[in-house]
């Protein structure tokens, strides 16, 4: 739909759904989260990557590339659904960004723990090349400062692409004492374009984390996200928390 838009020069394009529109998170978890009236292709994008399933990534990155105006909204309402465009599109209530416009949750998610790797130069590059052969999306990634010649080294991967992942890792076994995969994870994923402007989004985040005593295993950022790696348990109270902190309900 969003091509034949496209190739059509029309301005706008209307994807037609079962929900209102884009929500600061999932009502299924949250049910104070809000719809939001516009949002950016970028925010959209994000969010869609991290789980958030109104549209599907392909569409978001055609109507960016054809400068297509996208509304999504409900068949079955006449509700007026969400508006998603470039930033210098934004109009009314929006043209204030706010710092926070979404909570993401992944629960599709796995932790590979490396530990004792061989710590010399090509190593990386070694490992990364033989997962990408398996097609394997690597997403977080950490490393440890190298002692005595050995490295640890944490990534995510999608949890369905566990045993891929091995299949690819089995040559290195011997280059490190122990390798450990971890499915009880999630990634909470917090996304704004009004994090570019403004600082202090990731310390309030942490701050309300862990005063619900939830423990955050790995972090990754962009220029408008920010993702937390935290035990699976913990998902659904950590996108509350981080919904209230944030004040998407209001």
């Amino acid at each position: 739909a969003v091509a034949l838009a496209g190739a059509l020069k029309a301005h706008l394009c209307e994807i037609y759904t079962d929900v209102d529109g884009v929500y600061t998170t999932d009502p299924r978890i949250e049910e104070k989260a809000q719809k939001i009236t516009q949002i950016s292709y970028d925010e959209m994008l994000e969010l869609a990557s991290m789980g958030a399933k109104v549209l599907l990534n392909r569409s978001v990155e055609l109507a960016k590339k054809l400068s297509v105006k996208l509304v999504t909204r409900n068949s079955f309402n006449h509700s007026e659904g969400t508006l998603i465009v470039a930033e210098k599109d934004f109009k009314g209530e929006r043209m204030e960004t706010p710092i926070v416009s979404g909570i993401a949750l992944d629960k599709n998610q796995a932790r590979v723990s490396m530990e004792g790797v061989e710590d010399r130069p090509g190593i990386a590059a070694e490992i990364f090349g033989a997962l990408a052969e398996y097609r394997i999306n690597v997403d977080m990634i950490v490393q440890t400062i190298g002692r005595d010649g050995k490295t640890d080294l944490d990534f995510t991967i999608v949890k369905t692409q566990i045993e891929e992942t091995k299949q690819a890792l089995k040559p290195f076994l011997a280059q490190m004492d122990s390798i450990d995969y971890d499915e009880n994870i999630a990634k909470v994923s917090i996304v704004g374009v009004g994090m570019k402007s403004h600082s202090g989004v990731a310390s309030v985040a942490f701050k309300a984390l862990a005063k619900d005593n939830i423990n955050i295993m790995m972090i990754s950022t962009s220029e408008i996200k920010i993702s937390v790696l935290i035990d699976i348990k913990y998902a659904e109270l950590a996108v509350r928390t981080l919904h209230a902190v944030y004040q998407l309900d209001q």
